[in-house]
């Protein structure tokens, strides 16, 4: 039997969203429907935030404790709702998929590195799609510093994927110079990393806490691994496939 190509997807909450107030089922049905499809020759991995813009849509919370604490609240209240989304969509596509939720301190210790790694194969190779997490309640990295890019490209490198694709609003990375002129052009190969770096926009998404920073970031941490790592255009429908087939513009950093 030939090895499936292995490939970690992240997926940020404005994604998730497609910039709104809200989850969109259609776009969690568009990734089914891609995965199903590709379901024979790849096996995935996916780290996905949007637990506190699921809660948003339910509770409006009254606290005078911190921000942060209320984030972690959210977080904890939506969650559970973002995985029953995931499931039933996923099913609809005779996809099964499970919950797993990741501290960085989890990538501290070995053991728990051993126990993450033996427990997400366990369930890939059983044909479930681990939907991944930063565990809100407890941690607030994700809440802090960067919508799960880095969460996604440790977990990428601690289960030695083929490929680590980050889902986002833009075509790939833009150069500057393109982006001062209104006219965004994508950086389609990255040869020069320490290049790249001079090219980055500093912006913010609207729910996610990264930015184009956070995701080259995370392309490093995954290029010290060796995997190679995409960053798509993900509120485009069928963004993967089209990808594999190179039919639309994104960034790829080998």
């Amino acid at each position: 039997m030939k090895k499936k190509k292995r490939i970690l997807l992240k997926i940020g909450s404005n994604t998730l969203t497609k910039e709104t107030n809200n989850i969109s089922r259609g776009k969690i049905e568009d990734l089914a429907n891609q995965i199903a499809k590709l379901k024979d020759s790849c096996e995935f991995i996916i780290v996905s935030s949007g637990a506190i813009a699921v809660a948003k849509q339910f509770v409006k919370l009254e606290s005078k404790q911190e921000d942060v604490f209320v984030k972690q609240a959210l977080a904890s209240i939506g969650q559970p709702h973002l995985i029953r989304i995931y499931q039933e969509i996923f099913r609809e596509y005779g996809l099964l998929s499970s919950q797993c939720l990741l501290s960085y301190s989890d990538f501290e210790k070995d053991e728990s590195k051993t126990n993450i790694v033996n427990t997400i194969n366990v369930l890939v190779n059983n044909n479930y799609i681990p939907i991944i997490n930063e565990n809100d309640t407890v941690a607030t990295d994700e809440i802090k510093f960067g919508d799960n890019d880095k969460l996604a490209a440790l977990t990428a490198s601690l289960l030695e994927v083929d490929l680590l694709i980050i889902a986002t609003n833009t075509n790939g990375i833009y150069t500057k110079e393109s982006i001062k002129n209104n006219n965004p052009k994508t950086i389609e190969n990255v040869i020069d990393f320490e290049g790249l770096q001079k090219e980055i926009v500093s912006s913010k998404s609207t729910h996610g806490s990264g930015g184009m920073q956070s995701k080259i970031e995370a392309a490093a941490v995954a290029k010290k691994a060796n995997i190679e790592t995409w960053i798509v255009n993900g509120l485009e429908d069928d963004f993967i496939t089209n990808a594999f087939h190179n039919k639309v513009p994104f960034t790829r950093v080998k």
